[in-house]
């Protein structure tokens, strides 16, 4: 996947929202989204501009694309796959970029952002049913067990989680066994866990054009 060197912050002030892209800061007062909630640049004090009806569908996807970290050709394949299957598309798409790896680890508290999981994910830090998993687009499936590599276990990272993963706020799809420091994905997420800010079907819209 090609690397996002956009500016983080400025890439929620884009969109007007925040996509939480930088972990524990977009939860306080330093968040750009507090201190200064405009769009980026010279005018950035001005009014948003009205959109067409393509122009808040393409402005929708390129929010979910963000938030989830994904380049637009693995976005795109994602939904074609989840438009295939039966069922709702919208959700089957939601669940589908949930179903990923490197969001999977953010969901279980071993990252403070989804950028920070795919980087653990690609150094080879975890495994999936005892093997090897370092693809941070690799779909995880029911009844699957995610637990960290035991060489990376010893890591002064993984060691100092212990507090972090106790207070960790989890989804209901995913439990976490603290004393074993290993995961099971239960079942599919619900739709109360998918997130409640992507409009997915302005997402269905823009590309059934």
């Amino acid at each position: 996947m090609g690397t996002n060197i956009d500016n983080k912050c400025k890439q929620c002030r884009r969109v007007g929202e925040k996509l939480f892209l930088k972990g524990e800061r977009c939860l306080g007062p330093k968040c750009a989204m507090v201190k200064r909630n405009s769009v980026p640049g010279v005018h950035g004090n001005k009014p948003r501009r009205r959109l067409s009806d393509y122009g808040n569908q393409l402005a929708e996807k390129q929010k979910a694309k963000k938030y989830y970290g994904v380049a637009e050709k693995q976005f795109r394949l994602t939904f074609e796959k989840a438009s295939k299957k039966q069922g709702d598309a919208g959700k089957n798409f939601l669940k589908a970029l949930e179903f990923r790896l490197d969001n999977v680890i953010f969901r279980l508290g071993f990252a403070n952002s989804r950028s920070q999981a795919r980087q653990l994910v690609n150094h080879g830090h975890f495994t999936v049913n005892e093997k090897k998993a370092d693809i941070p687009s690799f779909s995880v499936k029911e009844g699957q067990v995610i637990a960290i590599k035991k060489n990376s276990q010893k890591s002064p990272y993984f060691r100092n989680l212990g507090e972090k993963l106790a207070q960790a706020d989890r989804p209901s799809w995913l439990h976490f066994d603290a004393s074993t420091m290993v995961a099971k994905v239960l079942h599919e997420p619900k739709d109360e866990d998918l997130p409640q800010g992507i409009n997915v079907q302005m997402i269905i819209e823009y590309y059934s054009k």
